[in-house]
């Protein structure tokens, strides 16, 4: 799931430009149509989902900013939407999970400044006393958002004055995508998407503190056949500090999501397949397969010699008996396909060399797990 890099070239589509300072910072038409799987609105009246929507009377992009406790970041966050410079019509949606600091006074103090520039924004939220988490303030941002185009921003982060455009460019070239920025991992707050792609995948999960929810939704978006395209400029600053929501989520419950999704999307298709690294990450994953993806294992493979004099690797924890024991052989004597679980751009080359040599197809003769 390698991501394919999209070198955006078209200016924004069409649609009203954003007024300076004085212009109406209110539109008379209701809001877009919620996605019916979203569950229940916020507290502010929606209207129905069959009302009439003027389309000149629509955004083009809202800014989508769950916040929760963000009292220490949001000046920096909320700075970096203002320099935007992005010129269709932009809002910015605020959904307030319960938030026990100055959160809201800060987002109503930008709220003037903001709407100034022709920036809407939108306040919902909750002062329940506990939090229902970031997918569910995510999910309700997006009901009382409007635009045609959603871009996800947490409320620690900065955006580089160029995101919305560079990815607003993308995205209309690319309908069921999601965009992101260059980075070691997709799994950012960077992703930006059609509201009509949004409504297709579903929301995102609103289990609460403890769920990657981004994790999730992305399956579910790769499931649905969507794409992934980065924009290969650097597009946020990632503020990562001890109270960040990521904290929450253990590293196990990624690993097992991980593992789950690749039998569901790659080795049920296959009759048997090799791990391609005898040691610690190789031998945990063929662990955490389920007992009938385990016996598909047709050998481990590595480049360690030391590995490789071993002749086997046993699975000492197995209840059956005999313990399965499974081949170790050189990368240069094992049959693909290879599921891959050695870590990029940290051998100098040589493992990517190793890999070009046997002219595989990726996709078809080996996913990477790493």
């Amino acid at each position: 799931m390698a991501d394919a890099a999209a070198a955006p070239q078209a200016r924004s589509a069409g649609g009203p430009l954003r007024e300076g300072p004085g212009a109406p910072a209110t539109c008379p038409c209701p809001a877009a149509p919620t996605c019916p799987e979203l569950g229940a609105p916020p507290r502010q009246r929606r209207s129905p989902l069959g009302a009439a929507i003027r389309e000149d009377c629509r955004n083009q992009v809202s800014v989508i900013l769950p916040v929760h406790n963000s009292e220490s970041w949001l000046d920096g966050c909320l700075k970096s939407v203002l320099e935007q410079d992005f010129q269709g019509t932009m809002e910015l949606s605020v959904f307030n999970d319960a938030s026990k600091d100055n959160s809201i006074s800060i987002v109503e103090k930008w709220k003037i400044k903001l709407e100034d520039v022709g920036i809407q924004v939108i306040i919902g939220g909750h002062d329940s006393p506990q939090p229902q988490g970031v997918g569910f303030a995510k999910n309700q941002a997006v009901v009382q958002s409007s635009g045609f185009y959603l871009c996800f921003l947490d409320s620690d982060d900065v955006m580089m004055p160029q995101r919305v455009r560079l990815q607003y460019e993308a995205a209309i070239q690319h309908p069921n995508s999601v965009f992101t920025s260059h980075g070691p991992t997709v799994i950012m707050p960077t992703w930006f998407c059609s509201r009509e792609w949004f409504c297709h995948v579903g929301k995102f999960d609103e289990g609460g503190k403890g769920i990657p929810e981004d994790l999730l939704f992305f399956y579910k978006h790769v499931q649905k056949g969507g794409g992934v395209f980065r924009v290969d400029q650097c597009l946020l600053l990632y503020r990562y500090h001890p109270q960040a929501a990521t904290h929450s989520v253990l590293e196990e419950t990624i690993w097992n999501h991980r593992v789950r999704f690749l039998e569901d999307r790659v080795l049920k298709h296959w009759a048997s397949f090799t791990i391609w690294n005898a040691g610690k990450q190789g031998r945990k994953l063929y662990r955490s397969l389920s007992p009938a993806n385990q016996r598909k294992v047709a050998a481990f493979c590595d480049v360690d010699r030391n590995k490789i004099v071993k002749g086997f690797y046993t699975y000492e924890e197995s209840e059956e008996r005999p313990k399965p024991k499974i081949p170790i052989q050189h990368f240069r004597d094992a049959t693909p396909p290879f599921i891959i679980c050695v870590k990029m751009d940290l051998t100098g080359g040589v493992f990517e060399k190793n890999l070009n040599e046997l002219n595989l197809k990726e996709g078809l003769d080996y996913y990477h797990f790493n």
